[in-house]
């Protein structure tokens, strides 16, 4: 057993200091995953897409049926938000076509600036994706309440309510976006782990 176990372990270092091969196996791993992240990212961004725009045209449509000032404000509000995370999301959240030829050290360099790329997106989506739509909301919450001013007394449970909705909604997108970001951030670390062993 013994006088096998040597010679054995000894080829084994041999064939994985080989490094053409290896090399590039490693970086036709590194592009498939930057192509396989970049579709995963761009159909993520198409159903965003579809939703802002089932969005939009809903407030414009309820913009057009309504008189009432302060709620086509709040309808105006609320089509600008959205189109302010569309194009966050198109200017910030746009793939990038990794290179047709890409060695191993720039095809890990790519694919990790679009992995910070996407995931400084994800953890700062207060910002660009979840704060745009607040002030559409309050103005109208404050729009419905107005004009029935016979709902006057029920204004705080139904301020309460909604406000504790929009909350749990607001807490749920940005847990998820969170958790998305800690994903990304474990695939750079396993890219910087590769970088250090090569």
């Amino acid at each position: 057993m013994s006088n096998h176990s040597l010679p054995d372990r000894n080829l084994q270092n041999l064939w994985q200091r080989q490094p053409s091969e290896g090399i590039r196996m490693s970086a036709d791993q590194i592009r498939r995953r930057a192509a396989k992240f970049e579709r995963r990212i761009s159909r993520r961004n198409m159903r965003e897409y579809i939703a802002a725009f089932t969005v939009v045209a809903f407030f414009a449509f309820q913009f057009w049926r309504q008189t009432a000032v302060l709620a086509r404000i709040s309808f105006v509000l609320l089509i600008a938000g959205t189109l302010y995370v569309v194009w966050q999301l198109y200017k910030r959240g746009t793939p990038r076509t990794p290179p047709a030829e890409l060695g191993l050290t720039s095809g890990v360099e790519f694919f990790r600036r679009e992995l910070e790329r996407q995931r400084d997106l994800l953890k700062s989506v207060w910002r660009w994706y979840l704060g745009p739509w607040v002030p559409g909301l309050i103005v109208s919450m404050v729009a419905t309440e107005w004009g029935n001013p016979e709902h006057v007394p029920h204004f705080v449970w139904t301020a309460a309510t909604a406000n504790l909705v929009v909350a749990l909604f607001f807490v749920f997108v940005w847990r998820l976006n969170e958790s998305g970001a800690r994903r990304l951030q474990r695939q750079i670390d396993e890219l910087d782990a590769m970088q250090r062993q090569g």
